[in-house]
């Protein structure tokens, strides 16, 4: 199954090769109900990134999975973690701690189409501009409660993914 989404992007020789996981198999299943039930079987594999980088980054922020979306075999991080206001640095640190420990593992060309933060509780973020311009800086959408279809990469007419 190397040829689905995450494992793609994956050095051939990298580590977390082995701890891909077919559909959203690497989820925790709680962690399900923040994927739109109809959007789940459009998942190729899955990566808990946290997991993978726990040891020797105990300390560090880090963020939660990467899936292959398969319809345009593109990648997406996904992040439940609160919604408060006072949140908005940790997801951006989660996001710029996992860029770094994904770098050695990925291929030269690979890409994540789009950085998703989805609220795993009550929403408690001002919906303001800058909140919103912080997170938009960083690339991270802010999905709410459950990732959609209309939040995800769409195909462009060469078949690559515009992420949003």
């Amino acid at each position: 199954m190397r040829g689905t989404p995450v494992r793609r992007i994956l050095l051939p020789a990298s580590s977390l090769q082995a701890l891909v996981e077919n559909g959203l198999g690497a989820m925790k299943k709680s962690h399900h109900e923040y994927i739109h039930v109809d959007l789940r079987p459009a998942f190729a594999d899955s990566l808990d990134i946290d997991k993978a980088f726990e040891e020797g980054h105990e300390q560090e922020n880090r963020w939660d999975y990467l899936l292959g979306y398969g319809p345009t075999a593109s990648v997406i991080a996904v992040e439940p973690h609160s919604a408060k206001q006072k949140e908005i640095s940790a997801v951006i640190k989660k996001q710029v701690c996992a860029k770094e420990q994904l770098a050695p593992q990925l291929t030269p060309n690979a890409r994540i189409a789009a950085w998703f933060w989805v609220a795993s509780g009550k929403v408690h973020i001002a919906n303001t501009e800058r909140a919103i311009r912080r997170l938009e800086q960083h690339g991270i959408k802010f999905v709410h409660k459950m990732l959609m279809r209309k939040d995800l990469p769409i195909p462009q007419a060469d078949g690559r993914s515009r992420g949003q």
